[in-house]
């Protein structure tokens, strides 16, 4: 288990402590409102912690405090650690960024656009450009998810049985054949959309490492980071660690328990989600992100390298724009204007439309339980923060924090 505590006095590291306890006012004000059932905040820089703010409860009902060894689900926090997993197999040269998917999963050979009709009788025409590993890590390869509710190909993936999370009873080799079924919302890299892509793309590190998913992840990424406590399963001694879920009570907003989506990390999975499946503690994903504002090297381990590290967190976008400009409008865990999309995270290209104090060139993302992360290198800056209430999309506490943290930075 890792100890996670403060371990600097903030002004040595640029941090005014009073100011950066308006964090943990203001998120209290959540719990004095009754609208979280409690949260965690680390901040970090020169891979210092500088504060921790925590406060609430991890379960309402038996009356167990937010501890910093909480698990958390992080939902799709989870896609940054399958992008990072995809990114170690092109450079060890087994797999290019341009590379076309059929070649490991050739139930993708020949894609299907979507050209009209209705979710049951749907009218395609070839796709013009074949998925390549690139579409999968940026969202642009034409897939969705069904729980948008925007497009009639979102209502085809529910009928799949892709709503929120994947269609029961599959495993990842069966999601992959299921999703290659449907037809795309657009030509492979024209567009934004967020998607089952990175489960795709679990599905493709599986093939080409000759790995599950969970192994690889394992053995390469979190055992040697000392990520003990990251997996599809919290341990059976450690599940009352694990927070329970909640949601916004439909009338008084209040977080109700939702047990049913709650055994996420509680049972053994089907499918090995990478786009949503991992549970983790503040302590095992603060050395992931350190991992990342260091340059893909933490402790002497070295999962990536440097050069493979900025050109994750560049705007791949088609043109260089922002997701506002390319990106379809629907359930997303970043904000349009201003950011653009890197391999597998949100990247701040221009502060100034983003209307942020945070930093350019500042790469993150969030999870559907309201979790989110940010690495800014620039500051050498790292920012977590975890509570357990469905959907991401009920409160804007990404855009507070962000401010929250920086008016705090005054060196």
């Amino acid at each position: 288990m890792i100890e996670l505590k403060v371990d600097v006095d903030p002004a040595e590291v640029g941090f005014d402590a009073e100011r950066l306890r308006r964090i943990d006012k203001h998120f209290d004000g959540y719990l004095e409102r009754n609208r979280l059932p409690g949260y965690l905040a680390v901040v970090t820089r020169n891979g210092k912690v500088a504060h921790l703010a925590a406060n609430g409860q991890r379960d309402i009902e038996a009356g167990l405090p937010v501890e910093t060894d909480t698990i958390w689900r992080i939902y799709s926090m989870t896609k940054p650690v399958t992008s990072v997993a995809a990114m170690m197999l092109v450079e060890a040269g087994l797999i290019d960024l341009k590379d076309p998917i059929s070649r490991w999963l050739p139930e993708f050979s020949e894609p299907r656009v979507f050209a009209g009709g209705s979710s049951v009788k749907q009218a395609t025409v070839p796709a013009t450009e074949p998925i390549r590993l690139w579409h999968l890590l940026t969202h642009t390869a034409g897939l969705t998810y069904g729980f948008h509710r925007t497009h009639p190909v979102d209502a085809a993936y529910r009928d799949a049985g892709f709503d929120f999370g994947t269609a029961p009873g599959l495993d990842l080799a069966g999601v992959s054949e299921a999703i290659a079924r449907l037809p795309l919302l657009f030509q492979p890299g024209s567009e934004w959309n967020y998607s089952v892509a990175t489960d795709i793309l679990g599905r493709l590190i599986e093939v080409v490492s000759g790995q599950p998913l969970d192994v690889f992840f394992a053995e390469r990424i979190f055992t040697p980071l000392g990520m003990h406590e990251t997996g599809f399963q919290s341990a059976t001694g450690d599940l009352d660690r694990l927070a329970a879920l909640y949601v916004p009570h439909p009338v008084t907003k209040e977080p109700f328990r939702h047990d049913e989506m709650g055994a996420l990390g509680r049972v053994a999975p089907t499918c090995f989600s990478g786009g949503g499946g991992l549970v983790s503690t503040a302590g095992d994903f603060h050395r992931f992100a350190q991992m990342l504002v260091r340059g893909g090297e933490l402790d002497g381990v070295r999962l990536l390298g440097p050069r493979t590290l900025r050109l994750m967190a560049t705007n791949h976008l088609p043109g260089g724009v922002d997701l506002e400009t390319c990106g379809r409008t629907g359930f997303s865990e970043a904000p349009y204007d201003g950011f653009g999309f890197g391999l597998g995270f949100s990247v701040l290209d221009d502060p100034v439309k983003a209307k942020t104090l945070a930093s350019a060139g500042e790469f993150a993302w969030g999870g559907a339980a309201s979790t989110a992360f940010w690495v800014d290198p620039d500051e050498d800056i790292t920012v977590l923060f975890f509570t357990q209430l469905l959907p991401s999309s009920t409160y804007p506490i990404r855009v507070e924090l962000r401010n929250l943290v920086y008016q705090a930075l005054i060196d």
